[in-house]
């Protein structure tokens, strides 16, 4: 009976040793109570990250989102084919920020989704008169397409198609007179469209680049008298 005893408790010792230095009861590591390796589990370092990660995006501004064009590609394999998918996607702030992205995925969702972040990351600003119309007309091509671009009165409203029409859209543009030759590509009327808009220069931009006065670029231009002038570059804004 006495040896029994001493066995009991010298495995009682033993599991309470193992459990102070953090092994299960099987000797293995980061089991026991003290055994936290520090990697994070399940619901450990990795949740955090993405919750901070999703407060992020949650703060950030109000984005216009416009699907232009999806396509369905097919790859034949052993078992059979494998479908998979193409999005085209534009985005603007409508105060004249725009950018597209292109994305691919087996569903359509995680497309959208792709294209969407890459349309995020490629925006660029286009300096935009009294916030409704482009300041001058411009011209753009890539591959076969070839787009033009021209400013319009106010109340005469978007005047383009497909893809064109997103981008104007989402860029805040409410009055624009567009015309596109050689191709009803998405992509490539996007991509020239987008090029024309790269050329935009406002009165403000000039005037800096050339060390003059707003005043002095629009008198000489326009033929207008000198108070005019001065009116109408007060109310240039951008």
């Amino acid at each position: 009976m006495a040896d029994e005893n001493n066995v009991a408790v010298a495995g009682a010792e033993g599991a309470a040793q193992d459990a102070t230095q953090g092994r299960g009861p099987r000797g293995g590591r980061g089991r026991g109570p003290g055994g936290d390796r520090g990697r994070g589990g399940r619901d450990g370092n990795r949740g955090r990250r993405d919750d901070r990660r999703g407060g992020a995006e949650e703060q950030g501004e109000e984005l216009i989102e416009k699907l232009v064009h999806i396509n369905r590609v097919s790859k034949t394999v052993k078992g059979g084919k494998r479908f998979g998918f193409a999005a085209l996607v534009v985005v603007g702030d409508g105060k004249g920020r725009a950018g597209f992205g292109h994305g691919k995925a087996r569903e359509v969702p995680e497309a959208i989704s792709k294209a969407t972040a890459a349309a995020k990351k490629a925006m660029v600003r286009v300096p935009l008169k009294d916030g409704r119309t482009l300041h001058h007309d411009g011209n753009g091509h890539f591959g076969a397409g070839r787009v033009t671009v021209r400013s319009a009165p106010q109340g005469t409203g978007i005047i383009a198609g497909g893809p064109m029409r997103a981008i104007f859209e989402s860029l805040g543009v409410a009055d624009v007179v567009t015309k596109s030759v050689g191709t009803s590509n998405p992509y490539n009327m996007i991509r020239a469209t987008f090029e024309a808009l790269g050329d935009q220069t406002s009165p403000k931009a000039v005037a800096q680049r050339r060390g003059k006065k707003i005043a002095d670029l629009l008198g000489r231009g326009h033929g207008a008298t000198q108070q005019t002038a001065e009116a109408e570059a007060a109310a240039v804004v951008e």
